[in-house]
């Protein structure tokens, strides 16, 4: 019989599970590394997307992501700040889903820290042109900045989502029993419990 991890019937324990996956995440280690990013389109129906995790603060409770201004993900955050993340680790059997809140940074001090953080490869994406979503005549047609200096145009593009969690649910799966929490953080603190699978 394969043996259960620590957190399997301790609660706190799945708490700080999901938040070691998410850092693991973020950090390239785990299969949290792209998880799907939900959002409100204009017309109220459910957008979902894969994003790159780029950084987790358990202390304050946020997720950090990184999208283009021109995007109809900023579009949608700026317009309803109601979000929602899934991520999936089939090699652990772990499951995190979260909801809250998601702010843009754009040209402030959290957009140029991470914009200093960011690999020049993944500052190219900013200063593509046409923006993300634009109808093309060929696959190839839109345009890569091509010196160092249309990079750094693409700041003016770049934007920070910070995702604060104010629910969390995990889910383990095992033969011996799954295991499902919830976790919500409202003005009067935080809650903790367990669900039916």
């Amino acid at each position: 019989m394969t043996e259960l991890p620590s957190f399997y019937d301790d609660l706190a324990g799945c708490l700080a599970e999901a938040w070691r996956r998410l850092e693991e995440g973020a950090a390239h280690q785990s299969g949290f590394h792209t998880p799907a990013l939900a959002t409100l389109g204009r017309d109220g129906a459910p957008r979902l997307r894969t994003v790159v995790l780029r950084g987790v603060d358990r202390a304050a409770r946020t997720l950090r992501i990184h999208c283009d201004a021109r995007s109809d993900k900023a579009a949608e955050i700026a317009a309803d700040p109601r979000a929602a993340l899934h991520a999936y680790d089939a090699k652990a059997k772990l499951q995190v889903r979260i909801e809250g809140r998601a702010r843009l940074h754009g040209g402030d001090e959290v957009a140029r820290a991470a914009w200093g953080a960011s690999r020049p490869m993944s500052r190219v994406c900013y200063g593509t042109a046409p923006g993300p979503g634009t109808p093309l005549p060929a696959g190839g047609a839109s345009v890569q900045p091509q010196d160092e200096g249309a990079v750094a145009a693409g700041f003016s593009e770049f934007r920070v989502v910070v995702l604060t969690v104010a629910r969390l649910e995990f889910l383990y799966l095992a033969r011996s029993g799954h295991r499902r929490a919830l976790f919500t953080w409202n003005g009067e603190g935080q809650g903790a419990t367990w669900l039916a699978p």
